[in-house]
């Protein structure tokens, strides 16, 4: 079976036609789209009243880029003087193409990454520094602790929801069942808890088992060793590295 004809599965949030799916047809492979999570909007309340407050912060923290929508769409222009950390380049350069430059960015894309690289610039010198995070309904807890550790006072606040997607799962088992697929992309941890959880672990572990899976960065690798996979993790954590690490780990598998 040739490189080409062994489907590559997207299980981010984006359509058949998404920016993952472009980047991995573009180097010639084919794709299948399984969405295993959704993006929602959610209740636009606390949002709007923590950016009704924005002067009143020091920092802002962007950890995707569907909290960078959802603050940029309703404040366009940067407020003078806030400061703003990025998880990782992907998110870094959302930001930067709607104008807005990112002050800190880690070099690993992870939470752990970023609250170390805010232990370093504020050089125990953060007590009372007040820190806006939009985040994912389904954030994990590391980065608001993480600051609160170092002495900031983080509002965490909804700016979207993570949901479950629509899975045609009885079309996934039968490509399962058939093989042939050549890898599994996972662009955050939800698409592999969602995916685990709607297939099952058997079907999980067998479509696995036949296709590696590749992780856009350490913290969605870290929640398919939480699994007991492991799993190659882009080169550069961007969709463009994804799909190039997918299309490497297919070709030395060829």
């Amino acid at each position: 079976m040739s490189l080409s004809s062994r489907p590559v599965v997207v299980t981010r949030a984006e359509a058949p036609d998404g920016p993952l799916s472009r980047e991995l047809r573009a180097l010639g492979l084919e794709v299948v789209a399984w969405p295993a999570v959704s993006v929602g909007t959610a209740d636009a309340g606390a949002l709007a009243a923590a950016l009704s407050e924005l002067a009143s912060y020091a920092w802002i923290v962007f950890a995707s880029r569907h909290a960078v929508a959802a603050v940029l769409d309703r404040i366009p222009q940067r407020p003078p003087g806030l400061r703003i950390a990025a998880v990782g380049r992907a998110t870094a350069l959302t930001l930067r193409q709607r104008g807005w430059l990112a002050d800190l960015v880690p070099e690993e894309a992870s939470a752990g990454a970023l609250v170390a690289a805010f232990a370093s610039e504020w050089k125990g010198a953060a007590a009372g520094t007040r820190v806006l995070y939009p985040a994912s309904s389904r954030a994990l807890p590391t980065i608001a602790a993480g600051l609160r550790q170092l002495g900031a006072v983080v509002n965490q606040v909804e700016a979207y929801r993570t949901e479950a997607g629509t899975l045609d799962v009885a079309q996934c088992r039968a490509l399962i069942e058939g093989g042939g697929l050549g890898a599994v992309t996972f662009a955050s941890p939800s698409a592999v808890s969602e995916l685990a959880r709607v297939l099952g672990e058997r079907d999980f572990g067998r479509l696995l088992d036949r296709a590696p899976p590749v992780a856009i960065g350490r913290t969605t690798a870290r929640e398919l060793a939480a699994r007991g996979r492991s799993a190659a993790v882009a080169e550069t954590a961007t969709l463009a590295g994804l799909a190039l690490t997918t299309y490497r780990l297919l070709q030395a598998k060829s």
